[in-house]
């Protein structure tokens, strides 16, 4: 009895160990943060396991061998169909990504340790605005176009001639 005893108690401490070494090279986010650059592509990607896949240039180049400039590539994957089809949609803008990394990869997560998770801002360059995502429900608001400048409200024409009085007044004196 003292030998199953002791048996039983390797065993579960083997069990034991080989769960969070498991854990640790595989789902443990080893760090996160937000990277930002113009995203370059996003494919679905895969022979068993169909993961998209995505390449992220950031600005600034860097000399991986002497005479040699390349730039900043970031590739992620993701997991979140949405986050992915979004993507899709905001090709060639510049962008703000939230990635988790880990440790190693694994193939029904993507082909990188990086995996994006949500789309932090975009950058319209088009307007210079920046389009911020609302707390934790991962919305992001689209950009607003704007509207005839000719129609005013009667608030708006008010003040407006208020203005233009007091600038009538002052070139006067």
């Amino acid at each position: 009895m003292k030998f199953f005893k002791i048996i039983s108690i390797f065993v579960l401490s083997v069990v034991l160990a080989v769960a969070g070494i498991i854990y640790y090279r595989y789902y443990f986010v080893f760090g996160t943060g937000i990277k930002s650059g113009e995203l370059n592509q996003i494919v679905l990607k895969g022979t068993i396991f169909k993961t998209y896949e995505g390449r992220l240039i950031q600005s600034g180049f860097k000399g991986t061998q002497a005479n040699t400039i390349q730039s900043y590539e970031f590739t992620f994957s993701v997991e979140d169909e949405k986050v992915a089809k979004r993507l899709e949609r905001l090709g060639r803008k510049s962008l703000e990504l939230h990635y988790n990394e880990y440790k190693n990869v694994l193939p029904w997560r993507g082909n990188s340790v990086y995996i994006v998770d949500s789309i932090v801002s975009i950058i319209d360059d088009d307007e210079y605005e920046v389009v911020k995502k609302t707390s934790k429900k991962k919305k992001v608001r689209k950009i607003e176009e704007e509207e005839d400048d000719d129609a005013l409200s009667d608030a708006e024409e008010e003040e407006y001639d208020e203005v233009f009085k007091s600038l009538e007044y002052y070139d006067k004196k």
